[in-house]
Formats: C-alpha cells, structure tokens, sequence
C-alpha cells in the first residue's frame, strides 16, 4: 500500500485552495453542545460501510479528505473516562468516518441521488488518530453529505489496547445541514428531509441525541468546527500501551523494551515464515520520523536492536509500525512507544 497519505498537507489552510465556498455565511455561527459533557456516549450501530484500517500505518493521519471538494470541517473529539471524574484519556485509539459531500462511503460499492457508484479500494473521509495528553484528536475533512433516512452525521470508534470500548455517531444542528445544503457543493442534491429527531439512530431512543450533537462553529465561506466530548467507561488511570491489529498470521510483534525508553531499545516479533522486515517510527499525526530496522528473515523469533539518540526524539508517545513482506502479502501492525 503506497503511503501518499503521509505526506498530503495537513491543515484548512491546505484545503482552502481546492475547496471553492460561497460567499453568504461569512458571517460566524456557534451551536454548543446543549447536553452535560461527562456522560457515557450512547452506543450506535457502525452501520454497514465500517473499514479496518488499523494495520496499515498510513491511515494514522490528521487530514482525511484525500481531494474530495466539500466544505472544510474540522473535527474535534474529546475522550474521558466517566468513572475517573471525566478525566482525559490519553493514548487511545479513534477511528473516524463518513460519507462524501455526495452521501457516498468509501471502500463500498453504495447508490444514491447519483446512482450507483463502485468504491472500492477507496478510502476517503477515514482515518485513525492516537488521543493526546488532553484526551483530543483532530480530523480535517470535508462536511458530509446525507442519504435517504439519514440526518448528516460521522461515525466514530474509540478503543484502549485492543478493546472497543465505544461505538457511536456524531450529529450536526439542523440549522447547519440546512444552511450546507443550500451551498454550491452540495445544492444539487438539496435539503435533506431526515431531521435529528427523525433520524432513527439519533433518536432512537429518545435523548440520545443530547449527548451526540456536536458543537459546531464557523461558516459556509469558511468552513466549519464540529467538536463532541465522547464519555467511556473505562478503569481509573486507563492508558493505552499497544494495541493490536490484525496481521494476517504472518508474525507477532512484542512491545519495545524498555518502555518508556531513552536510548537504546529491542523490538521483539516472531515471523510464521521467512519475510521482509521493515520498522517505521512516525508521531502521532502519522508523519515519518524514520526507518529504524530493515532485514530479509527467516521465521522464527527475532529481536531488533536499536538507539534511539540519533533520531533526536522530545520525550512523548510515538507509533512503530512493523511492515512483513513475504509470499501471502504484506502486512503491518502498530505499536505505542513512549520516550522519556
């Protein structure tokens, strides 16, 4: 899988060049959440166009249109443990996604007002980050579209270690979509007649929606910032030190060690059969520091032994990633390694 992702501009000011707005919301809307913030997030259904995208390192990204037009939205979503006093939960696992300004999914093939659209392979308006020290990750997008039964909306699912722990959806004011809908991008298609409470998942049942409408700011010139306080339950002092994709059965990788690490660390990971070995470290916005390990093998159990000094790292969480190449294919899996 080729890693373009990586090195696409990150950021609005990235988008404002290929993303035309109008001109007649300049002026700025805010929409805060109506609900108390340290509540467990209501459980929704993932719906049926869910992708893993895990394993493969270049998902861990910040902007996730991939080109698709749309008004820019960022989004915001912040992670707390209802059972610690709502405290932020750092280092865990979210992963987002959406329809395009179209009402089309990624990875499927999908009908709508356009007809039936084949996009498989496709993986816009998806994406993974690691939550920072203050329980946040940030996405940047496009704000999406809808399709017939559905109130605009972004699907989400947070995970510590392996566990999922939430799956949910977030929802936008009426008043926006409206107001989106009516724009150049999206007025073909037009206003959409599904409202929050007549979206069967936001309100079903009733009061849900409360605590999964999100607090948007912004404008249809400018784009917009939708941001959501997602509660879980999880053990006081939860911290996420790995977590584990699927591999393909091709090997299993251990975490770094020691942990935290200063200098000098070994990775060990045991190969099913003989394959390529390659070791990648990137922050958490998914961008390449460096390639730490590289070696054709044969199975069995190996160990990488690496320093760290050169690299030059601040003190704070980072993903390696294990790429195996071998006869049944490539495969990768991620780990959480912390410098101090």
């Amino acid at each position: 899988m080729k890693r373009k992702n990586f090195l696409r501009s990150i950021g609005l000011a990235g988008i404002a060049g290929i993303v035309p707005g109008k001109s007649s919301g300049a002026s700025a809307l805010s929409f805060p959440h109506p609900g108390a913030d340290c509540v467990l997030i209501p459980s929704e259904t993932a719906g049926p166009f869910p992708v893993d995208l895990s394993g493969e390192g270049e998902f861990f990204r910040t902007d996730i249109t991939e080109g698709k037009p749309g008004l820019p939205l960022t989004l915001i979503l912040t992670i707390v443990n209802v059972n610690d006093n709502c405290a932020p939960i750092a280092n865990s696992r979210v992963d987002v996604w959406h329809c395009d300004k179209d009402g089309y999914y990624s990875g499927f093939t999908n009908s709508g007002y356009l007809g039936t659209i084949n996009n498989v392979g496709e993986t816009f308006c998806r994406g993974i980050q690691m939550t920072d020290a203050n329980g946040k990750v940030t996405f940047t997008s496009i704000y999406p579209g809808w399709y017939p039964g559905r109130v605009q909306h972004i699907h989400f699912q947070v995970f510590i270690g392996a566990t999922l722990q939430a799956t949910s959806q977030l929802a936008f004011p009426d008043s926006i979509n409206d107001e989106v809908n009516l724009t150049g991008l999206y007025a073909a298609h037009g206003i959409n007649p599904t409202t929050n409470t007549g979206d069967g998942i936001f309100n079903s049942p009733p009061g849900d929606l409360e605590y999964e409408l999100s607090a948007v700011t912004g404008n249809t010139k400018d784009g917009y910032t939708a941001e959501l306080t997602v509660g879980i339950s999880a053990p006081v002092g939860t911290a996420i030190s790995n977590f584990e994709p699927e591999t393909g059965g091709q090997f299993t990788l251990a975490q770094n060690a020691p942990n935290p690490a200063s200098d000098l660390i070994s990775i060990p990971f045991t190969l099913t059969n003989a394959s390529q070995v390659l070791i990648a470290l990137y922050d958490l916005n998914a961008q390449k520091i460096a390639e730490l390990y590289s070696a054709d093998l044969p199975s069995g159990t190996h160990a990488a032994e690496i320093a760290l000094a050169p690299y030059k790292l601040a003190p704070g969480n980072y993903l390696y990633e294990l790429q195996c190449v071998n006869a049944f294919g490539t495969h990768r899996q991620c780990k959480v390694m912390t410098i101090q």
